[in-house]
């Protein structure tokens, strides 16, 4: 099947501002595109792009003083299928991880492994290991955890939501994530788009989504915690340590939001 999607995002500067996006297809999905996904921007401004440590393409720029209007409308081609679901895959023992799965492993700006270790072990300690102790772990958070746009907070932490129980998706990954991490399992924090957001009744603006992938029999898996059930017609953006890696975008300098505008649907 094929998928449309893209965004229109508007930033009003102050002043001239150094500026980082992640808002291009992942490059693993570059070769399903059916039609150019470059960013368009409402001034002729110079934009170059570049290679993160996560392997994500970044695109930098400096936005002029005022408005400045990005986005970006493609077609890519997509399975249609399923995220997917392994029952049996196992734990890889540390000292045999791949070099660059290893920082997964590790705390980070929203999932403080160090605060949630040892709850992370009474409640999953005695879980089987591999695929059923992270499906135990997004059952508990998807249960724990109340779902809500209002309760959105760029600074909160995974030990915050797990102590507030509520957050939007970005939150149930952190939480997840950290719990994984924890107990050895590499999991890293994905973004990107979910085409059929609202096909659960959800009536809310489309957004930008958050699911996890953990390491597990040699390749990384789908986990969608917010919904703790596989989903379709994924489109990823970004990989990174948790959403600090993998914000859509950086000004180095004041700012401020004025249009946020994410579209995905089969056509």
């Amino acid at each position: 099947m094929q998928l449309r999607a893209g965004y229109e995002i508007s930033i009003r500067c102050e002043q001239e501002t150094p500026l980082i996006a992640l808002l291009s297809v992942h490059p693993s999905r570059v070769p399903d595109l059916r039609s150019p996904a470059s960013m368009r921007t409402s001034h002729d401004i110079p934009i170059r792009t570049f290679t993160d440590v996560f392997g994500n393409t970044c695109l930098r720029t400096t936005a002029p003083a005022g408005l400045l209007s990005l986005g970006a409308d493609f077609i890519i081609e997509d399975s249609g299928l399923p995220d997917a679901v392994a029952p049996d895959a196992a734990e890889v023992p540390i000292d045999a991880l791949p070099d660059e799965v290893l920082p997964y492993l590790l705390g980070s700006r929203y999932c403080e492994t160090d605060k949630l270790s040892p709850l992370a072990w009474s409640l999953f300690g005695d879980t089987a290991r591999g695929w059923p102790r992270v499906d135990a772990i997004v059952s508990y958070v998807h249960d724990r955890i109340e779902f809500g746009y209002e309760y959105a907070s760029p600074t909160l932490s995974a030990w915050e939501v797990h102590r507030e129980r509520r957050g939007v998706c970005r939150d149930f990954v952190h939480v997840a994530v950290a719990f994984c991490r924890c107990m050895n399992i590499p999991a890293r924090y994905c973004s990107g788009y979910l085409a059929g957001q609202g096909d659960d009744g959800d009536s809310a603006p489309m957004d930008f989504t958050a699911w996890m992938e953990t390491y597990l029999g040699n390749r990384w898996y789908t986990f969608d915690v917010r919904h703790a059930s596989p989903r379709t017609r994924r489109i990823a953006m970004a990989y990174g340590r948790d959403a600090a890696d993998v914000a859509i975008y950086t000004t180095f300098g004041p700012s401020t939001l004025e249009r946020f505008h994410v579209f995905a649907l089969e056509v």
